[in-house]
């Protein structure tokens, strides 16, 4: 790992760690020497990455919910933290129809708590707010959508992190305008990679496909999609946060997404990532097929893709690995995963080879 580290000695905070991504994120700050708090409920899935990492016992890790404004405010006090990174979330597009209420709740009050906390807290230096690439008004258009466009998702999900976005706006432009604190927004394209065991997301799909010997259903085989591996928006997470850190004026919203070679369809995504779990996937386990399905369920967009050029020429960030890379690594992960082997030094193997590719 790299000596003298930015990040080695800062306390970061990080919400909604016990997830996917959150795991992720925690596992790279560790390897650049953060003193790393976590704040979240207990992980949503089981099994769960948080959990077959122990990443629990590597943190200083806190139950608490976004929602609880006091319980967070005493959390903020007590560590008193240089970097915030917000990734608390109800993050699938299915589960907010089902429950629009709660999935408002966590993902618009949630953030002004955050907000709250950040703007009370002296300590704090750096804050990023992790939405998502859905917060644009989908225009179904084949260009990449720009951090000037509209932002208006058309499902719950999608909506509420607009609104993230819009609260972030104005606790930015009323509380934080004078640099004290610089605040930006994060806008990430899909996201794959070992240990997301999230239901309604493709990739976690064919994993429990091979575990149960079968088939995984597509329902919108042709819909193009910024997929990219996780490890690519942490590391756009953490340069965001260092460069805004040194540089306030360099706060702002940020789309991070793959190269254009790398907005695939589902159909290309499952077909390549059945091509090497198949040929590689080691002795005693299950092959991978696929079928096309669809099963009328609520809208999804059909075409998204991101303009990343401001990332890029502002903070010199761009993608590391391609589709096919990403794939690879994943099935890595999920060979190793599924014959036993240790998850946690799986992580750590290609959180290295990620960052020495970074140079």
């Amino acid at each position: 790992m790299r000596e003298n580290s930015f990040y080695r000695g800062k306390k970061v905070l990080v919400t909604g760690h016990t997830g996917f991504k959150g795991t992720w994120m925690c596992a790279v700050l560790l390897e650049l020497g953060a003193e790393v708090t976590g704040y979240a409920l207990m992980p949503p899935t089981a099994p769960s990455l948080f959990e077959l990492t122990g990443m629990g016992k590597r943190i200083r890790s806190v139950e608490g919910d976004v929602r609880d404004l006091v319980r967070l405010k005493g959390v903020f006090d007590e560590v008193r933290p240089e970097i915030v990174i917000h990734m608390a979330a109800q993050p699938i597009v299915r589960e907010s129809y089902k429950n629009p209420v709660y999935t408002y709740d966590v993902n618009v009050m949630g953030t002004v708590n955050v907000l709250e906390c950040v703007r009370t807290c002296d300590s704090v230096r750096s804050f990023l707010n992790v939405t998502t690439d859905k917060v644009y008004k989908n225009r179904e258009w084949a260009w990449g959508y720009r951090e000037n466009e509209e932002l208006n998702g058309f499902d719950p999900y999608s909506n509420s992190k607009s609104c993230s976005e819009l609260v972030t706006e104005s606790y930015r432009n009323s509380f934080f305008a004078d640099g004290r604190n610089a605040v930006s927004t994060a806008r990430a394209g899909n996201v794959i990679g070992g240990g997301d065991f999230a239901a309604d997301r493709i990739i976690p799909d064919c994993v429990r496909a091979i575990e149960a010997g079968g088939c995984v259903t597509l329902r919108n085989p042709q819909s193009v999609r910024p997929y990219q591996h996780v490890l690519e928006p942490v590391w756009a997470y953490l340069k965001i946060t260092e460069r805004q850190y040194e540089d306030p004026s360099l706060a702002g919203a940020y789309n991070v997404g793959p190269e254009e070679s790398s907005c695939i369809t589902t159909q290309e995504l499952v077909e390549t990532f059945c091509e090497y779990w198949n040929r590689e996937k080691g002795e005693g386990l299950q092959a991978l097929r696929w079928k096309c399905e669809p099963n009328g369920g609520p809208h999804e967009a059909c075409y998204l893709k991101l303009d990343c050029s401001r990332i890029r020429s502002r903070l010199g960030w761009r993608p590391m690995w391609t589709h096919r890379e990403m794939l690879e690594k994943t099935a890595e992960w999920t060979r190793g995963y599924l014959a036993g082997e240790d998850t946690a030094e799986i992580m750590r193997r290609q959180i290295a080879e990620y960052i020495m590719k970074t140079g």
